[in-house]
């Protein structure tokens, strides 16, 4: 009697527990929903923010971010803190102007770059009364570097924990970085250019399936002769083994040292649309990685497939911040965590897109972890408008992984544990897109 007694106990304790903190997985169409039609008539309404000059005047900055003490490793499963240092981080800044609008990148060596860490970079830059009109946030998505800029439990759990001091020390070092390039800005040409590297990456879910294979590159050459390169690629910086435990910046670190080594002055990589994308690496030693990165290097030359250069010195901006469905985090098919508690383990995502024309190349930040396999749809409509299309992500914003909608129930990482307010996001961002190239 006492042991029934105790199981019915138990059971109706697991089921208070059970209905407080799971509810089901709402599959209505993502069209019917008013946060679909909010952020619509939001971007219908939107007025870019549009400056004409008379010349392109750019300036970047490098500046080492490594903590003095060995911080936690962030990316693929907890590993705790590095034991050495593979390769420094960097943050980079690259501040573009027309001599009337001011638009600045900010590149982190990280895996993502937190709502946490970006509010205290743009508080920093506020009150240094820096001349920055657009502010846009990018990292390389190396799942091999460093970890304490993540506060909440969930960041404390997977993603390195919240450390003030490393805080501080990457916003000091941003700051720099910015200061710098702004210093150095001077007169460039910009030249547009596209390369097919599809033979170093593959789609992660389907055999043989769509992906981008692009390499898309802006490059900046001074009157000094002096040149720097903001590139973008769409396979995940997961080169190197996940039983690594030094600091890395995994191949994106490697490529842009080769750029450096070969003709340019700075290079800025900035992860796109990685979402499904995996790396076709030769191996996962800091050896193979490297020789990844430089085949990755050659390709830029070889399989050159456009070039053009960016003469219309107008300069367009844009923020459209992005409502979403009720956060969908699934433990299985059908079952997820209520909102209440997936707000409190994750805290503020700050879903939005930065939007930026520079000429006729048309540049979209997302803070979605956008596939890649949407790309080619995008390419083509812009290109019909005359228009170059670069698409990164990890802006200072973070939502999870942006999937083709017909993955929703497969059993992967990505679009189980990763797709943060599916089912139907696939559509929402595709057509959100296709919506901003029209306008």
């Amino acid at each position: 009697m006492k042991t029934t007694k105790v199981l019915i106990w138990t059971f109706v304790v697991l089921l208070v527990i059970g209905l407080l903190t799971l509810t089901t997985v709402d599959r209505s169409p993502i069209e019917d929903q008013d946060f679909y039609e909010e952020t619509f008539s939001r971007l219908d309404e939107t007025n870019f923010s549009t400056s004409q000059g008379k010349a392109w005047i750019a300036g970047w900055s490098s500046v080492n971010m490594t903590p003095s003490e060995p911080a936690d490793l962030v990316g693929y499963a907890p590993r705790g803190k590095y034991e050495f240092v593979q390769d420094s981080s960097y943050v980079k800044a690259l501040a573009l102007s027309n001599g009337q609008t001011r638009v600045a990148w900010l590149n982190y060596e990280l895996l993502i770059v937190h709502p946490a860490l970006a509010a205290q970079v743009q508080e920093a830059i506020t009150e240094a009364k820096l001349p920055i009109d657009q502010m846009i946030f990018t990292a390389t998505h190396t799942h091999s570097g460093m970890g304490g800029y993540m506060p909440g439990p969930m960041g404390e759990i997977a993603f390195g924990g919240y450390d003030q001091e490393i805080v501080a020390l990457i916003v000091s070092r941003s700051l720099s970085a910015l200061q710098n390039a702004i210093a150095t800005q001077d007169t460039v040409s910009i030249n547009y250019r596209k390369a097919d590297a599809g033979g170093l990456v593959a789609n992660r879910f389907v055999k043989d399936g769509p992906i981008d294979p692009f390499v898309r590159q802006l490059i900046f050459t001074k009157n000094s002769g002096e040149k720097g390169t903001f590139l973008t690629y769409s396979a995940h910086a997961t080169t190197m083994t996940t039983k690594f435990m030094g600091l890395s910046g995994d191949y994106p670190f490697y490529l842009t040292k080769e750029l450096e080594n070969d003709g340019f002055d700075f290079a800025l990589y900035a992860a796109g649309t990685v979402g499904s994308h995996s790396p076709l690496r030769p191996g996962n030693t800091p050896e193979m990685v490297k020789h990844y990165a430089h085949q990755l290097d050659s390709t830029l030359n070889l399989r050159m497939t456009y070039y053009s250069t960016i003469k219309n010195k107008q300069i367009r901006t844009g923020y459209l911040p992005i409502s979403l469905r009720a956060p969908h985090l699934r433990v299985t098919d059908n079952l997820r965590l209520r909102p209440w508690l997936f707000n409190y383990l994750l805290g503020d995502t700050n879903a939005h897109l930065d939007i930026t024309q520079i000429g006729n190349t048309l540049m979209i930040a997302s803070s979605g972890e956008l596939s890649g396999v949407f790309y080619e749809k995008w390419e083509q409509l812009a290109q019909s408008k005359g228009l170059n299309l670069i698409v990164t992500t990890f802006n200072g914003g973070y939502i999870g992984y942006i999937t083709p909608d017909e993955l929703y129930d497969e059993n992967f990482h990505e679009v189980r544990e990763m797709n943060w307010y599916g089912p139907g996001n696939g559509k929402y961002f595709d057509n959100l897109i296709l919506k901003i190239i029209e306008k």
